[in-house]
């Protein structure tokens, strides 16, 4: 079951989205919308190793990315340079191309790669509203109606 239901989010997200990327520190988080590919259930984006979410991933990797209803608990690391990666730049010209024009080139850009690890998902069935659950860790899918009483 877990399996299926994590083929089928994937293929909903597609290979490329515009998300909230949330990075903290200190007890200080920030927020910004990414330019994200997805393959091989990880994400990836390229910013500048200069910003402030790069000094919270490098002291604290733990992220959150947030793509409409879908909410996604992940790992961030430094992987190198966007240009270095054959797989991220073919996707990211394809569906950023004035980013990757603009960015992909610059001296200071590097790619990031987050692997999640918990994904929550609020549905609807009829109008019944759901919370799909995916922990990636231990591969454990599961459902839960909202009742919002309780």
């Amino acid at each position: 079951m877990f399996d299926k239901k994590l083929v089928e989010l994937f293929q909903g997200i597609g290979e490329a989205k515009k998300a909230v990327l949330s990075t903290s520190r200190e007890n200080r988080v920030t927020s910004r919308m990414m330019s994200f590919v997805i393959f091989e259930y990880k994400f990836y984006c390229q910013t500048d190793q200069r910003f402030l979410k790069i000094k919270q991933i490098l002291n604290n990797p733990k992220v959150s990315i947030c793509i409409d209803n879908i909410q996604i608990e992940g790992i961030a690391k430094i992987i190198g340079k966007p240009i270095e990666n054959d797989i991220f730049n073919t996707l990211f010209k394809k569906n950023f191309k004035s980013s990757y024009e603009n960015y992909s080139f610059l001296e200071n850009e590097i790619l990031l790669e987050i692997d999640p690890i918990f994904i929550t998902v609020w549905n609807y069935k009829e109008t019944i509203p759901v919370r799909a659950y995916f922990d990636l860790i231990f591969k454990n899918y599961k459902e839960e109606i909202y009742l919002g009483d309780e």
